[in-house]
């Protein structure tokens, strides 16, 4: 995204968590030297005044045009009573608050210019995926703060924007050894009571499932690259942009289908388990 904006000749201001890592060394690579590059981490408050501070330096008395939230983690897959407080406060953390705060620190720069926000979000936060309660509350809250930040500032002119991408093979996020780590942590760090209703078998299999889902993830990256080109600068952007057809699929189904079919449908498509946990055997 930053490398399709700096190729338009737009000035960027690309945000990265390590700014000596391998990702941030190849966008410098592939981008003009008119790229500026931030090292930021969205849950440290002293980052994002030290990334709005450099920004402003650079502009000068000129406004920012748009703002891109697309910073997003899923910590671990789980059932919603098997998964750690800690998981559901890290994705708020990242996935929701992280994003406020960015967007309350630029926002006098993007009403100078009466510009963009578009908010990456998840078809998650809106269709019931099993064992994705934690990132897909997160993203829940995203998109509905979103909604409202844009009936907010509709009388300003700043236009605001939700991107719902498919899935995408975005790195780390993908990394098979992360999740068998993150399995066998939950194996480890999990109550002996729930471990004997649910049984080590039931998350392994979740664990297994999850990863043949993700083996799916798309190497193109371009309907969310177009989508987000669109929400920046077409004169008339759209309020919801769907990268994907499999996500256009996924929310006619949610909106044409009684719930009760649908929810047989989303099971069976993203986690579809042989393994019933260890207390249901019985």
């Amino acid at each position: 995204m930053a490398q399709h904006f700096d190729s338009l000749g737009l000035q960027v201001f690309a945000t990265v968590l390590n700014k000596d890592g391998p990702g941030a060394k190849e966008l410098l690579q592939g981008c003009s030297e008119q790229l500026t590059l931030i090292q930021m981490d969205i849950t440290k408050p002293e980052d994002i005044d030290k990334a709005l501070q450099i920004t402003k330096d650079k502009l000068g008395e000129k406004g920012l045009w748009g703002l891109v939230n697309n910073a997003g983690k899923c910590f671990n897959v789980s059932d919603a009573e098997l998964s750690a407080m800690s998981s559901y406060r890290g994705c708020m953390e990242i996935n929701f608050f992280g994003a406020v705060a960015i967007t309350k620190g630029f926002l006098p720069l993007l009403r100078k210019t009466r510009g963009r926000i578009v908010n990456v979000s998840s078809p998650a936060g809106e269709l019931p995926l099993s064992c994705l309660s934690a990132y897909a509350a997160s993203k829940a809250a995203l998109t509905l703060f979103t909604n409202i930040l844009r009936l907010e500032l509709s009388s300003w002119g700043v236009k605001v924007c939700t991107i719902f991408p498919g899935l995408y093979n975005t790195g780390p996020s993908f990394d098979a050894e992360y999740w068998e780590n993150q399995a066998h942590h939950l194996i480890k760090n999990t109550s002996t009571e729930l471990l004997q209703d649910y049984g080590e078998d039931y998350i392994l299999e979740t664990k297994d499932l999850f990863l043949k889902y993700i083996a799916t993830a798309k190497e193109d990256f371009s309907p969310v690259i177009e989508s987000i080109t669109d929400a920046i600068l077409s004169s008339n952007p759209k309020l919801r942009y769907y990268a994907g057809k499999e996500v256009i699929i996924m929310y006619v189904i949610l909106c044409i289908l009684p719930t009760s079919l649908s929810d047989l449908i989303f099971n069976r498509c993203f986690l579809f388990r042989k393994v019933l946990p260890k207390a249901l055997q019985k």
